[in-house]
């Protein structure tokens, strides 16, 4: 007895002009694919950048696929999870069953790939306990985003780090220049920022800038081997919630 189709994956990015942003995502999906060797994985993009999220859904269906699970590139519950993702998927082909996935964060994985690109960047595990760390996203009006990350530098904090505190490129305070000033008055040897964002773009550029009086800047997420995982942890969550625990 042949085994149903596993739904086709549906990564959606939230998109940018700037073209490191889709050649980033990119190169994530390339990732995910590697891994889960037989799993169809398309990207669609909300703007700037085509695909768009509603024509991969349109040519899905036109190639008779029937299930799909929408997977929101995205580290935090905010306004793209919470409307503009759902919105767009509303206006899929109704021959199409979607099923959304939740956001990537939090999830330990992830913390994993901010220290993987921490010392990437040159820091080293034995720095850990002179080091304050700025956990830098891109920021949010909405609370509930906002809450997560500052609970994710709480928690990070008690990894071994001198402190972690949490700063915003847009919507929200501290800034990252004026948490790694914090982090300076606080006593800590060094200073790092990483950034907690999936891809290169106008507010990672700001952080970037905001960084000028760190000592170690992180590169972005990308596609980090963990990233990879939590994409597909994730996709086995909203297709099969009995597989949940098994993971990738």
């Amino acid at each position: 007895m042949s085994r149903p189709e596993r739904p086709v994956l549906v990564v959606i990015a939230h998109g940018s002009r700037d073209p490191r942003h889709a050649a980033t995502v990119h190169a994530l999906v390339r990732r995910v694919r590697d891994r889960r060797p037989g799993l169809r994985v398309e990207t669609g993009f909300l703007d700037f950048t085509i695909p768009s999220v509603q024509g991969v859904l349109e040519s899905l269906a036109a190639e008779g696929v029937r299930d799909v699970v929408a997977l929101p590139l995205l580290l935090t519950r905010a306004f793209h999870a919470k409307s503009d993702i759902p919105t767009v998927l509303r206006q899929a082909p109704s021959r199409l069953r979607i099923r959304q996935a939740e956001v990537l964060g939090p999830s330990p994985l992830l913390t994993a790939a901010l220290e993987r690109r921490l010392y990437e960047a040159g820091l080293a595990p034995a720095d850990k306990s002179r080091t304050g760390v700025v956990l830098a996203s891109a920021g949010s009006t909405d609370p509930e985003a906002i809450a997560v990350i500052a609970e994710i530098a709480r928690e990070w904090r008690h990894t071994g780090w001198c402190a972690v505190r949490p700063a915003f490129a847009s919507a929200s305070l501290p800034r990252t220049e004026d948490a790694v000033r914090e982090l300076r008055a606080l006593g800590c040897e060094r200073v790092a920022v990483a950034p907690y964002v999936l891809a290169p773009g106008f507010l990672p550029d700001r952080i970037a800038r905001g960084a000028a009086g760190a000592d170690v800047l992180a590169d972005v997420l990308g596609p980090a081997p963990e990233v990879a995982r939590v994409l597909l942890e994730r996709y086995d969550e909203a297709r099969m919630p009995s597989l949940s625990a098994i993971g990738a």
